[in-house]
């Protein structure tokens, strides 16, 4: 290499060499004090978009679980409140029966019927004192069936008894029901379901005499009671066949909605209905119910049985919602956990790794500075030359 005084061309080089060994020392430095592998789009461009894509959807997934135990705590509240409604019905029930006994005078049916129209007030005060946040739980929460529905309407020739919903999302409902293949479809449009309702009928492919049957669209949320002829809550009875083009409309209600997922969408959610459990409300119906006289505490047994039964019913719904959440929160846990691990294997510096690096760059700092020193020694040497 020739000798110039202009350009040091070892100096330059080992300049060079300095600058990116402190740029290494820098970005050690930067990771080893984050934490982080990624700190800014230079250092892993791919890398930054799949991170921040994969950070969306855990804080949208930790939400969840929130969502999800305070939905739980939501149907617990309610259903500690179905729990003494419970008890006073059987304490109701108990009453009927002891007033439909000849043994009890029509004075002694006073004072009982002073108990039997506390309790009554006493199960409307608990439903509309049951809140959540502000929210009336036991009035009528989430979607309900709207009583226009056709397949109730026209209950005489479809033998529909009953209808009840569990988490139905809002909307009509159309069946298709052809005659002979003992299959029921039910669909509105964005969500359809086929179930086989052979097992279920009789070789006529009717349901039989005095008795009814479920036809459970599980997927949907709608449960439909079908009855045989002589049954006593229904005013027809069900031949494959007779639902076909009937609807089914379920109005939008207050909450209800529990968002579970990171996303929208009817899978990201899990819908709930709690029926209107007062005494006075249309489900229940324990108003008309006396134990004044005989035959009324006689009659009255028999209604409070049935409102017992719905009560239960609810409560076994709200059970079944509490354990599906609780599934939710065990499954949405184990995808943060492994979405987590995928994120921090992209984010995450790697510190054995870090320190090494930072060590290797630390020590060629060191050095390609002390070179450069020795470089810009050399260009003295041409004064020897002019001596």
């Amino acid at each position: 290499m020739p000798l110039r005084i202009n350009n040091n061309i070892a100096a330059l080089n080992a300049r060079r060499n300095m600058n990116n060994n402190f740029r290494d020392q820098g970005v050690r430095l930067e990771r080893l004090s984050s934490g982080l592998r990624v700190n800014r789009a230079a250092d892993d461009a791919a890398g930054l978009s799949v991170r921040e894509g994969m950070r969306a959807e855990l804080s949208g997934l930790r939400q969840n679980v929130l969502n999800a135990e305070q939905g739980s705590n939501l149907l617990q509240v309610a259903e500690g409140s179905l729990n003494e409604i419970n008890a006073m019905l059987i304490r109701m029930r108990e009453l009927s029966v002891q007033s439909s006994s000849s043994t009890v005078n029509d004075l002694n049916r006073e004072s009982i019927q002073a108990e039997f129209s506390q309790i009554i007030q006493e199960i409307d005060r608990i439903s509309l004192s049951t809140t959540y946040n502000d929210q009336t739980l036991l009035t009528g929460y989430g979607n309900s069936l709207d009583t226009s529905s056709t397949v109730l309407t026209a209950s005489n020739t479809t033998g529909v008894a009953d209808v009840k919903i569990s988490g139905a999302s809002s909307g009509t409902y159309t069946f298709v029901d052809s005659g002979g293949d003992a299959e029921i479809t039910l669909g509105n449009g964005t969500v359809t379901q086929t179930i086989n309702v052979g097992q279920i009928l009789d070789t006529g492919l009717n349901v039989a005499t005095d008795t009814t049957v479920v036809a459970n669209f599980d997927r949907l949320g709608i449960q439909v009671t079908l009855a045989g002829s002589g049954v006593s809550t229904a005013t027809g009875s069900y031949v494959d066949g007779d639902l076909d083009s009937e609807t089914l409309i379920v109005t939008d209600g207050t909450g209800g909605s529990f968002q579970v997922g990171p996303d929208d969408g009817i899978n990201n959610r899990i819908e709930v209905t709690i029926d209107d459990m007062r005494a006075s409300g249309p489900r229940l119906n324990l108003n008309t119910t006396s134990v004044a006289t005989l035959e009324a505490s006689r009659s009255s047994i028999s209604t409070i049985d049935e409102a017992i039964n719905k009560v239960s019913g609810q409560r076994g719904d709200l059970g079944a919602w509490m354990n599906r959440l609780a599934f939710t929160i065990s499954f949405t846990e184990n995808s943060i956990e492994n979405i987590q691990n995928s994120e921090a294997s992209i984010s995450d510096a790697d510190i054995a790794y870090e320190v090494s690096r930072f060590t290797r760059a630390q020590v060629l700092s060191q050095a390609s500075t002390a070179m450069l020193a020795q470089a810009n020694v050399v260009p003295q040497t041409a004064l020897s030359l002019l001596q």
